[in-house]
């Protein structure tokens, strides 16, 4: 079955960095877009990036363009977020998902305070 393990949340400070990893399993991941999206408290989910098959196409929300970066590793199985420069609004619990699986992990929280 398929299975999305995030890692590489934390507490971090503002202005800070983070690169999170999500490791796929059980379907064909070099054939699918991958996207992150995040929650906070209170709010909807939304969708921060999101990454072609081949890694050619990238997508930001406006709240991420120039301090977000989303990658892959075919190979590996691996989309990451770069995360730089983050601020306190930043905080949330960050999900891997397969747009076309309609497939989500369970999350990494990432809080981002001083």
């Amino acid at each position: 079955q398929v299975q999305l393990a995030e890692s590489g949340g934390g507490l971090v400070q503002p202005g800070g960095s983070l690169r999170l990893s999500c490791v796929a399993s059980g379907f064909t991941f070099s054939g699918s877009a991958m996207s992150w999206y995040r929650q906070a408290p209170g709010k909807e989910r939304e969708l921060v990036a999101s990454i072609s098959s081949s890694g050619s196409r990238r997508n930001y929300a406006d709240s991420v363009k120039g301090r977000f970066t989303i990658s892959r590793d075919n190979g590996k199985k691996t989309v990451y977020l770069q995360m730089n420069s983050l601020k306190p609004e930043d905080t949330a619990l960050y999900y891997c998902y397969v747009p076309r699986l309609t497939s989500w992990g369970q999350g990494t929280q990432v809080t981002v305070s001083s």
